[in-house]
């Protein structure tokens, strides 16, 4: 069974934001999970190599938001692009921001006002 994947980059910093650091990853729509990740700045390169790491997999459809890297580097035949493809790795995104501090961002539980 082919598997349709969603295609993201994440950014965060070390100590500073001077040192930025991307999380590009693929997400299954199907069962939720993470099927592959790698770390690097935002260029074609990186990207090359997210889509290497796919090769295993029985990959039917990738779905990305309209980053250029994507639009050049996976196969047309198999790429569909728009934040309507986009969504479950974005609430994914999300949730890490929000439950892991050092992604840069307050938990929700924080920003919560408490009565």
């Amino acid at each position: 069974m082919a598997l349709i994947c969603e295609l993201d980059e994440q950014w965060s910093f070390v100590g500073s934001k001077a040192r930025q650091h991307w999380l590009w990853y693929a997400y299954n729509t199907k069962t939720g999970g993470v099927l592959a990740y790698t770390f690097g700045p935002r260029t074609d390169e990186t990207c090359r190599e997210l889509l290497a790491l796919l090769t295993p997999f029985n990959i039917g459809m990738l779905t990305s938001d309209d980053w250029g890297s994507y639009g050049r580097e996976v196969p047309k035949d198999k790429h569909l692009t728009g934040k309507i493809f986009t969504q479950r790795i974005e609430r994914n995104n999300l949730t890490l921001r929000t439950r892991i501090k050092r992604l840069a961002r307050k938990t929700i539980w924080v920003m919560l006002p408490t009565y």
